[in-house]
This record gives structure tokens, C-alpha cells and sequence, in this order.
């Protein structure tokens, strides 16, 4: 009977180191769910991450360009203004010219009046 004893325990070693491979194979499979999770939680974060980048590009763009308009208006104005202060000199020097005629004449005048 000693050699179906030890039959028997070596087909039971044998259930026995089968269960602990499918223990570790189970182990091993959850390991990889989980990093796979890990992995989906991290892609799912970039691809997020990547589109509030895409809306944040699009919202500078956006702001660059009323920024470029309000730049072009600007030196519009200013442009606008040069030539406005250009104008305004031209009549200073004009009414200078004409203050002076005028003192001129009142010099004359008080002249003849003497």
C-alpha cells in the first residue's frame, strides 16, 4: 500500500503546485488590470489634458487677434492725430503771421496818429 501512498501525494503535489500557478496567474492578470487601468485613467487625463490645451491655444488666438485689431485701430487714431497736429501748427504759424501783421499795423497806425 506504501507505493499508492505515495501516488497519491505526488498527484496531490502536483494539484497543489498547479493551484498555486493559477493563484500566481491570477495574481499576475489582476497586476496587469490594474496597471492597464492605471494606464486608460492616465491616457484618458492627456487626451483631456490635450483638448483644454486645443481650447486654451484656440482662446489665445482669439484674444491675439482682437488684440491686433485693437493695435491697427490704435494706429489708425494716432495716424489720425499726426495729421490733425499737423493742420493745427499750420494755423498757429498763420495766426502768429497775422498777430504780427497786426501789431505791425497798430505800430503804423499809432504812428500816423501822433
Amino acid at each position: 500500500g506504501a507505493g499508492s501512498g505515495w501516488g497519491k501525494m505526488a498527484a496531490g503535489g502536483a494539484a497543489d503546485s498547479q493551484a498555486r500557478f493559477g493563484h500566481s496567474v491570477k495574481g499576475l492578470l489582476t497586476e496587469k488590470v490594474t496597471s492597464c487601468g492605471t494606464d486608460v485613467i492616465a491616457l484618458t487625463k492627456q487626451v483631456l489634458k490635450g483638448s483644454r490645451s486645443a481650447e486654451l491655444l484656440g482662446q489665445a488666438a482669439r484674444n491675439m487677434v482682437m488684440q491686433e485689431d485693437a493695435i491697427l485701430h490704435s494706429e489708425d487714431s494716432l495716424r489720425k492725430m499726426a495729421i490733425i497736429t499737423t493742420h493745427l501748427q499750420y494755423q498757429q504759424e498763420a495766426i502768429q503771421k497775422n498777430v504780427e501783421r497786426s501789431s505791425n499795423l497798430q505800430d503804423q497806425l499809432s504812428h500816423l496818429l501822433k
